[in-house]
């Protein structure tokens, strides 16, 4: 988010109202303090259809300000979810109340303006601002539609519709005052497939900066195929074996790979990169970048959580580890500078660290071009249990897995009920090749199909 709205070139009324008020609030500091202000009011719409009907529906708008202030190494935070004046003296108060009540920290601060310009990007959509609620409700329906058109074995469990509105405003003691807004949208829908006693399950996605960029078509074939080909479904053989991984799949494995790349994990020993700066960590043709700034991502953005530019920092290029993403905190104790990429859960506490648009750089060929050059192998279209199967210390993984054999170039039997294991550091290494049908996800990884040799199967 920027101080410049891209549709009229002006900072619009509604985010110079915010900016006022973190202005008003960081005037008040006192000798020795640093204040930090962030004010935020936020817009989403959230539409459930189920059998033609509306299911869920909510609209809901939220305001509010978070207040950090630092005093000789002690932090005290507080929050309002109003911006009413009288509510912002009480967080002013309690959040000075709340320093004298602090640990110290000697890594204690603010972030300071460091020079990088915010990237101009296309981040707010009027279309979406003014699209008419009943069109969003029949989007969600359409998209059942043509799920249940797809095959008549398709049930669905729910289409929806969702977006969300932005808009924000920082201003901090140390000079930051940035402010800005953003919209975005997406439909999704999820599938069940019946044959006889079996179910499988599907989904598909389409993400857009207003409805009017989705592919309802494609996202609904999608989720009726994930399911429906997965019926018949059996155990395989264990074996070590090539696997491709669909870019849903490999979106769930980066933002992994990125968790361990998060400066603060860095620190703290919680990362199997720790101490590997400039050594090759991957195959020669991966470069993992983490890029807020291409507009087409989901989670794209021009300002981090601390209200400096975002931007795009190439983390592992080449093969080789350049890079740990960093906010403000965590560079003071890495003794390096903010890469922009603090994040904000919400009003409270202070900022976290963490990647904010991670995507590989694509190659060419489509999916069905990379089954084409494999012999024997395994499409794995779901994981289960990722996040709770991967040590990020020691990067070992294992995790259920669900997809289609791979044999003599093209997809065979559907498989379930099987566990795919290796460590993400071998998996780095051995990725031999990288699909260019990137899949924009709303999420913050972007997907691509991967080929991955000599990984585990365990299964019969």
């Amino acid at each position: 988010m920027s101080t410049a709205s891209p549709a009229s070139g002006s900072t619009p009324d509604s985010v110079r109202q915010l900016q006022d008020i973190a202005d008003r609030i960081v005037a008040q500091a006192k000798p020795g303090e640093q204040i930090e202000a962030y004010v935020s009011r936020a817009r989403e719409t959230d539409i459930r259809i189920y059998e033609g009907e509306i299911e869920h529906f909510v609209s809901a708008q939220s305001e509010g300000v978070g207040v950090r202030i630092i005093r000789n190494g002690r932090t005290g935070t507080s929050y309002a979810g109003t911006l009413d004046v009288s509510a912002l003296e009480e967080v002013l108060a309690e959040a000075r109340e709340n320093a004298e009540l602090g640990s110290v920290d000697e890594w204690a601060g603010l972030a300071e303006p460091d020079g990088v310009p915010v990237v101009p990007q296309q981040l707010w959509n009027e279309q979406l601002e003014h699209f008419p609620t009943e069109e969003k409700i029949a989007i969600a329906k359409r998209l059942e539609k043509i799920a249940l058109a797809a095959d008549k074995r398709v049930r669905v469990e729910d289409a929806s519709y969702s977006d969300v509105f932005a808009e924000e405003a920082f201003a901090t003691t140390t000079g930051v005052r940035s402010g800005g807004r953003e919209n975005g949208c997406y439909a999704s829908v999820g599938t069940l497939a019946d044959d006889g006693d079996e179910t499988q399950t599907g989904f598909g996605f389409s993400v857009g900066k207003w409805p009017g960029e989705f592919d309802l078509d494609k996202a609904g074939r999608e989720a009726a195929e994930r399911a429906t080909r997965l019926l018949g479904a059996v155990k395989p053989p264990s074996k070590r074996t090539t696997v491709v991984l669909d870019p849903y799949v490999t979106a769930q494995f980066l933002s992994i790979i990125g968790s361990t790349l998060n400066g603060e994990s860095v620190i703290k020993g919680r990362s199997l990169f720790k101490d590997r700066l400039n050594e090759t960590v991957a195959s020669s043709m991966v470069t993992l970048i983490d890029d807020p700034t291409d507009s087409r991502a989901y989670t794209a953005t021009d300002l981090d959580g601390e209200g400096l530019a975002a931007r795009r920092n190439v983390l592992i290029e080449q093969g080789q580890l350049k890079k740990f993403v960093h906010s403000s905190y965590s560079a003071r104790r890495a003794g390096t500078k903010s890469t922009g990429n603090a994040t904000r859960g919400g009003l409270g506490g202070s900022p976290g660290v963490g990647c904010l648009a991670l995507q590989l750089v694509p190659g060419t060929a489509s999916q069905q071009q990379l089954i084409a050059d494999i012999d024997d192998g395994v499409l794995i279209q779901m994981v289960q249990g990722l996040h709770s199967g991967v040590n990020s210390i020691s990067g070992d993984f294992s995790t259920g897995a669900s997809g289609l054999l791979i044999r003599n170039g093209a997809t065979a039997e559907p498989v379930r009920e099987f566990t795919i294991a290796s460590t993400l550091q071998r998996m780095l290494q051995d990725i031999v090749a990288i699909g260019g049908d990137i899949d924009w996800l709303p999420m913050r990884a972007s997907g691509v199909s991967l080929v991955i040799r000599d990984v585990t199967m365990s299964g019969a």
